[in-house]
């Protein structure tokens, strides 16, 4: 029987890694000019810094020296640019 210590590093992980995807996901679907008309990194930059926090909470793990940071970058993303680029209009202004 797993002990409740490996459960909940399980749980966390599998969040982390449900919040990076989320993240990842979101970066690939928003218009690249977004980003540069709300002022932020390229589209291509934030897809890959993304895409590199879910390759590694899913190789080293969350709780790892690389870990942290992964998801700090993934929950900046979520809660700095994705509104930022989320609240422009789309297409012509008329």
């Amino acid at each position: 029987m797993a002990s409740f210590d490996g459960l909940l590093l399980m749980v966390l992980t599998y969040g982390a890694l449900a919040l990076a995807a989320w993240a990842f996901i979101d970066a690939l679907v928003r218009p690249a000019s977004g980003f540069m008309a709300a002022g932020k990194l390229t589209k291509p930059g934030w897809v890959a810094i993304t895409g590199i926090a879910i390759a590694v909470v899913y190789f080293f793990g969350l709780m790892s020296f690389f870990g942290l940071p992964a998801i700090i970058a993934a929950i900046v993303y979520l809660v700095d640019v994705r509104p930022a680029v989320r609240g422009l209009k789309r297409g012509n202004s008329w």
